[in-house]
């Protein structure tokens, strides 16, 4: 009891977390004693990770659970315990520079997060406190305040509207920088506080709010607030209508008065904070694999030099020397303790093998190399202005691995962009010709004719359309401050404009102002239309919000004769089980049909209430409203009562728009070896249609269907008997239709047999998808034994959740919000920039890190076995090879630049070709290139060069070291040295082998390293360094290079490494070539061609020249210019690499030039 009050104390553990919190408005609590105040989030935001105080040891904490840079910790330590043959320093050095360049690098991340944070507390802000207005810092505001907003600022906290400076107390705002919906919405304060719109009235208002603990959903918000009149309490429910964001901009209003509910942490815009899932590549996965088995050979050499050591010492004939016998405690000292010294000692000698600095050069490779997708010109749409964006660099090689792609349907394969194409009325079609409502089948005769009247059920429908909506209105006027929305009727000339979150309900109150029907705007509790010119006013009683789960909304008005009606719109299967009267079977099969046309359909319905009916709906909906606990259900209860019994008024059929090139791109990934499947909440029959029209389902493909079923039992029986169908059928390609009632049941308990369908088609569709459905399929395939990549991408909300489970998000910039956008890993503005992002920017980042990887664990063995060798000459007493400031430097200088450059510029392809050849994605796919197979020939080829190296050296030196032509002999030094050089050389030039894209900053670093080498070893070998306790390699690499041998040997040991390497690549791009080196010598031959017929024109011009200028001249004609102006000149492409250069004849420098131009 006394550690919790203590805690309490501190602010560490709050007093009591009950289900809702009591906020007093500016901060009046009650006097009697038996209060305890609430504790409370401060308004700080923190998005940092660090303080200066943890910055040190959190920072360590997370490097050091990296297991590499754990297990050179541990390797430094020994070192400084037991006595090793290499200084700490080998190990110390190397671990240092990895561990403060990532120190450094995250620390500089977080100063940034620091900065924007501080901008954000100290931003000055206006609170009500003690009768007057008083600026403070935004940091400073506290649960309960009174805060002052004007327009166009930005909310400082969550806040509960109290009063505005318009009359009925309303307000408008963007929520852009919450989810990037752009259209004004509308927030209410309830009748009790919106007279107090001034500083005294404020001071004078007793009320208190009571509502939920915060919540991170920005769209769910259960209040109730308490006002005291006159010593009567009125009770009136609070919901995300009464409910100002933090990040949300107030519009159109003059300024606000609000109580902070929510501060700092707590505000639902911080909540949303959360960090993703961390999501590991497979190239990842490979390399920790890798890290293992190079562990296991570690540890195997270090044990069989420790067992070879003792058992050579045993035999007589290797009895210690008179200067090196041992002492009298070391032969008394404990076996066991020497046996575990000398394998720690000798797990230090070959701790190279296990390559520190792979980590920081592949997070470096991933870091700089993501600029090139946002740098990437081809990805960008100039309509939006919206480049491809990276949010993680993690992934970039996992693009070149994705099997299968999960899209949704609107905004992502289509435009977003809804016209209003049809409608049904009572059972009868129409389409909309020149802004009139005319029957299906007839022309408008008369364009500019007088539009003829409609009838009641037609003009009660396009009333109930341009109703019915959460639409609001943008009047631009002269001068300042938001226009009268009624201003139209005082004569005032406005220009109009619709904002709507749903671009349905854009498109369809766009059609009815076409034809005569026009809603004007809302006023408080008012809404206006026009009809024909008449101006019609209703009052709008209550508004029954969309939900996913209803699938429709609803609106209670009260009619300008003073009856009741509920005007209701949604998706035909949430909409017609409820009605009783209006033409059903015609409707349904009208929405059938503007399905099939690809239309996106609603259907539109109204109920009339009586007085007694009324009062009890509305009775119902307040006590619904003002529930603290389960208001949700409850309120689904009543929307359900009221929603019922409904008479039918008809259908309507919007166009959404195909994006341009999605049936290339859906051929293209296609052809690379990727499934796509479809995920959409829309109807059956529009996302066939759909899927038909872009190209996923083609028409010679034989469509299956798993719909509508009802039970388990139907479900299970069906899918067999597609399966059977599937094996039966002899059709090439098949495609599968879903929905998603049936994809409940078949994931319920038949998860393996429905896997076994979808693998067998080549195109699946899954329609009327809930989002978490969506997330499941992914789960599902992701999961599944073959565990292929997946990718998702989608353009809303409702596209998070797939977005997020998938291995690579991808995010549309739509006009559905940002919040795919924020959640993806990449993003683009349009679905057929997916095609190069994969096809291009993931062949390249694969190859680019696959061969990084490789040629590390290579570079590393081929370090290291010279080392274990030697212990085989020098009785395993642990000599080093190598000097430790060569050891040291290895892999942090003298090879380390070569292999990031490659990593950032290597194009085996030309981008072009890979775009026009899908299929060389397949040479690449499943992880080929960090196959057990190609590991085992790289650590193969680093073992076989490193004998070349040892023994190649040995041979020269082992009979006679007298290789001087004064006689003067060499050393193990020099010996070692020799090694090291050769090694030095052979695997940078290796390096060079594999590279097919010279840029002038490979070869600046790959015969820059080579140099820096020798340079750097004739300083360092060359002068006497007073700082240095021994100087073993004085002068010994000046003497061996003033040795014709061991130059002689150098070139002899590079010939023997390298030569079957190239013979080995001839032979196979001879006789067994992959597709990419088949497109490698077509690009090659269609560049020397080019070549050819450029130099060929070039002498025909100038032939076809000379002979004009000898022929006579006409009398009149334009001049002759010469064949160099007119001369076609081909530029290169400016979409690509900005570090373009030579290769095989390709010129890339205009490229680059037109780079920077742009």
């Amino acid at each position: 009891m006394l550690l919790r009050w203590i805690r309490q104390q501190l602010g560490f553990d709050p007093p009591h977390q009950s289900d809702t919190r009591t906020v007093y408005i500016a901060n009046r609590f009650p006097q009697h004693g038996h209060y305890v105040p609430q504790r409370f989030a401060d308004n700080r935001i923190i998005s940092s990770k660090y303080t200066v105080w943890n910055f040190v040891p959190k920072n360590l904490f997370e490097q050091f659970r990296r297991i590499a840079n754990f297990y050179f910790l541990i390797i430094f330590l020994v070192q400084l315990m037991i006595d090793t043959p290499t200084s700490p320093v080998t190990s110390g050095l190397p671990l240092f520079f990895v561990i403060t360049v990532t120190a450094i690098k995250q620390g500089y991340e977080d100063w940034l997060r620091h900065k924007a944070d501080n901008e954000v507390n100290g931003a000055p802000v206006f609170v009500v406190r003690s009768g007057s207005l008083v600026q403070t810092r935004s940091k400073n505001i506290r649960v309960g305040d009174i805060v002052r907003v004007a327009k166009d600022e930005t909310f400082p906290v969550d806040l509960v509207l109290l009063s505005s400076d318009r009359a009925e107390g309303t307000c408008h705002i963007t929520t852009t920088s919450l989810d990037g919906e752009t259209n004004l919405k509308t927030h209410y304060s309830v009748p009790e506080t919106l007279v107090s719109q001034s500083v005294s009235r404020l001071e004078a208002l007793h009320a208190v709010v009571e509502c939920q603990q915060p919540d991170a959903d920005l769209y769910r918000f259960v209040g109730r607030i308490t006002v005291t009149q006159q010593e009567e309490e009125i009770v009136r429910p609070l919901g995300p209508e009464n409910l100002l964001l933090r990040g949300a901009r107030l519009k159109n209003t003059k300024e606000i008065f609000g109580v902070a509910v929510y501060t700092g942490m707590e505000s639902k815009m911080a909540l949303n904070y959360k960090c993703k899932s961390q999501k590991r590549s497979a190239v990842e996965k490979s390399m920790n694999t890798f890290l293992l088995i190079y562990l296991g050979i570690l540890l195997f050499e270090a044990i069989l030099s420790t067992i070879l050591k003792y058992a050579w010492q045993a035999e007589n004939k290797w009895d210690e020397p008179f200067y090196n016998q041992q002492t009298e405690q070391e032969r008394n000292s404990s076996q066991i303790l020497k046996f575990i010294s000398d394998f720690l000692a000798f797990l230090v000698l070959y701790n190279f093998i296990i390559p520190i600095s792979l980590y920081v050069t592949v997070e470096m490779q991933k870091f700089l190399g993501s600029f090139f997708i946002g740098w990437d010109l081809d990805l960008y749409h100039e309509e939006s202005d919206q480049m491809a964006q990276v949010n993680t660099s993690d992934l970039n090689e996992e693009l070149g691995q994705v099997e299968y792609v999960f899209t949704d349907k609107t905004g992502t394969l289509t435009e977003n962009e809804m016209l209003f194409r049809e409608c049904s009325i009572n059972g009868i079609k129409y389409q909309e010709i020149n802004g009139k409502l005319i029957h299906e089948g007839m022309m408008d005769d008369s364009p500019d004719g007088p539009v003829p009247p409609l009838s009641r059920e037609e003009l009660l429908f396009l009333k109930a359309v341009s109703l019915c909506h959460t639409v609001q209105i943008s009047y631009e006027q002269p001068g300042d401050g938001p226009g009268n929305p009624f201003s139209h009727a005082n004569g005032f000339s406005s220009q109009m404009e619709y904002y709507a979150s749903s671009p349905d309900e854009k498109a369809l109150v766009e059609a009815t102002k076409r034809m005569g029907v026009t809603f004007i705007g809302s006023h408080g509790e008012v809404m206006e239309i026009k009809t024909f010119g008449k101006s019609e006013k209703y009052k709008l009683l209550h508004v029954l919000e969309f939900d996913a789960t209803r699938r429709r909304m609803s609106v209670i008005l009260q009619t300008p004769s003073g009856g009741k009606v509920l005007f209701t719109k949604g998706a035909e299967s949430a909409i017609l089980p409820f009605t009783k009267s209006g033409e059903i079977d015609k409707t349904r099969v009208h929405v059938d049909e503007f399905a099939l046309k690809g239309l996106r359909t609603l259907v539109v319905a109204c109920r009339h209430f009586n007085v007694e009916e009324y009062e009890e709906v509305d009775r119902r909906l307040h006590e619904a409203r003002a529930a603290l606990q389960q208001r949700e259900e409850r309120l689904a209860e009543v929307f359900s009562f009221i929603e019922k019994d409904l008479e039918l008024l008809g259908a309507t059929g919007v166009e959404d728009k195909l994006q341009e090139k999605v049936q290339e791109t859906i051929e293209a990934l296609r052809l690379a070896g990727i499934k796509v499947w479809v995920l959409t909440g829309d109807k059956h029959e529009t996302a066939v249609s759909v899927s038909l029209s872009c190209g996923h389902f083609h028409r010679t493909m034989n469509i299956l269907e798993l719909v509508q079923q009802k039970s388990d039992n139907e479900c299970a029986e069906q899918l067999r008997q597609l399966a059977r169908r599937i094996r039966e059928d002899h059709v090439v390609q098949h495609g599968l239709v879903v929905d998603g009632a049936s994809l409940s049941l078949a994931l319920r308990g038949h998860e393996k047999l429905f896997m076994e369908v979808c693998k067998n088609c080549s195109a699946v569709l899954c329609c009327r998808m809930a989002p978490l459905q969506k997330a499941k399929v992914v789960r599902l395939l992701k999961t599944s034994p073959e565990k292929p990549i997946t990718l998702a991408i989608g353009d809303g909300a409702n596209d998070v959740s797939m977005i997020q489970e998938a291995h690579v998000g991808i995010g549309i910039m739509g006009k559905e919000g940002r919040q795919a956008v924020r959640n993806s890993d990449y993003a683009i503005a349009r679905f057929r920039f997916l095609s190069k992002l994969l096809l291009v920017h993931g062949h390249f980042y694969y190859i680019r890190i696959a061969t990084l990887v490789q040629y590390f664990f290579y570079k590393n063995v081929c370090f290291i076995t010279p080392q274990f060798l030697y212990q085989f000459f020098c009785l395993f007493s642990q000599q080093t090879l190598y000097d430790s400031v060569y050891l040291t430097l290895y892999n942090i200088c003298f090879t380390s630049l070569p292999i990031l450059v490659y990593s950032l510029f290597e194009q085996q392809v030309h981008p072009h070709m890979l775009q026009s050849k899908p299929v060389l994605y397949r040479d690449i796919s499943k992880n080929s290139l960090l196959s057990f197979k190609t590991f085992l020939y790289w650590t193969l080829l680093g073992f076989c060069h490193a004998f070349v190296f040892f023994f190649g050296s040995y041979i020269l030196m082992g009979e006679d070291t007298s290789l001087m032509g004064n006689g003067q002999m060499f050393g193990n030094w020099t010996f070692g040295t020799l090694v090291f050089t050769v090694m030095v050389i052979t695997v940078t030039l290796k390096l060079a082998l594999e590279t097919h894209f010279w840029t002038w900053m490979n070869h600046f670093v790959t015969w820059g390293s080579i140099a820096f080498y020798f340079i750097f070893s004739l300083f360092y070998g060359g002068i006497i360094w007073p700082f240095l306790h021994t100087q073993d390699m004085y002068f010994v690499f000046v003497q061996l290079l003033s040795s014709g041998s061991a130059w002689f040997a150098i070139i002899i040991i590079l010939i023997a490494c390298l030569f079957p390497d190239i013979i080995k690549k001839v032979i196979y791009r001879h006789l067994q070539p992959t597709s990419t080196q088949k497109s490698q010598m077509e690009e090659d031959k269609s560049s020397v061609s080019s070549e050819y017929d450029s130099a060929e024109g070039r002498s025909r011009g100038e032939d076809n020249w000379q002979l004009l200028v000898a022929s006579p001249p006409p009398v009149q004609g334009p001049a002759l210019c010469s064949p160099s102006l007119l001369r076609l000149t081909t530029r290169a492409s400016a979409a690509w690499t900005p570090c373009v250069a030579t290769q095989r004849g390709r010129t890339g420098a205009p490229g680059w030039a037109g780079w920077w131009r742009k």
